[in-house]
């Protein structure tokens, strides 16, 4: 079946997760739509994380309605989800430490949903000139903030629709957190729908279309991400130490 056409990249309606007995999301609406840019934010362990990987169907115990590009995927696999279109950065970057910087981008290179292969090698050393001086270095011989490079790197390898992206910039030096924000104002403008999962929630607020956020497991704000820098007082509540 094909998509609608104008359906959102994502579409999850009534969300509700759990681990074994915990129930960690509960109701939860979330949309992307095409091109678009989403903050997802909240304290930490309340729920950000889980939103994403039940989203994208790491999490089996789950219950709601998720449509990927228009089609129904409440009950697929990763693997499923991934071939409509979404690239994900996981928390923690998820590199091949025995491959090398060429071989971790070149194993995840295909064309897009619709054929295009905008991000090839080139491209993306364009890019991340760093990686270009570390291609025959394996990745656990690259620094935090080059890991992150590449795990971005190998997604836009993939030529995605919607690109996930989980904490960022968590643990990276303040110059490398530039870049990696630079990096992304880039692939906004490329017309590439994100989310994206940061402790910095000012500057997830400058880089976002849309913002969402999370307090144990509920959606508690909501709306343009300009709105929502409007209201620091109902920020500091949900998201201040």
């Amino acid at each position: 079946m094909n998509a609608p056409i104008n359906s959102p990249m994502i579409e999850a309606t009534g969300i509700n997760a759990w681990y074994g007995s915990s129930h960690v999301l509960r109701d939860v609406d979330f949309t992307v739509g095409v091109g678009e840019t989403v903050g997802l934010l909240g304290r930490n362990g309340m729920g950000k994380s889980t939103l994403l990987r039940t989203l994208l169907g790491h999490v089996r115990q789950r219950q709601g309605q998720i449509r990927v590009a228009g089609r129904d995927v409440s009950r697929a696999q990763p693997f499923e989800v991934a071939r409509l279109g979404v690239a994900y950065v996981p928390e923690g970057r998820g590199i091949f430490p025995s491959l090398s910087v060429r071989e971790n981008l070149l194993m995840a290179a295909r064309k897009g949903c619709s054929g295009r292969n905008d991000w090839d090698e080139a491209r993306v050393l364009d890019l991340f000139p760093r990686l270009k001086e570390r291609l025959s270095h394996g990745g656990q011989q690259l620094s935090g903030g080059e890991q992150q490079m590449l795990s971005i790197g190998r997604a836009l390898m993939t030529n995605p629709d919607c690109l996930v992206l989980d904490e960022a910039t968590e643990g990276l030096a303040p110059r490398i957190v530039r870049e990696i924000w630079e990096v992304i104002a880039t692939v906004r403008g490329t017309g590439i729908a994100s989310v994206v999962v940061d402790r910095n929630f000012r500057s997830v607020l400058a880089h976002a279309d849309r913002a969402v956020v999370l307090e144990k497991g509920r959606v508690v704000m909501a709306g343009p991400a300009s709105d929502l820098a409007g209201k620091p007082e109902a920020l500091d509540r949900y998201l201040g130490v």
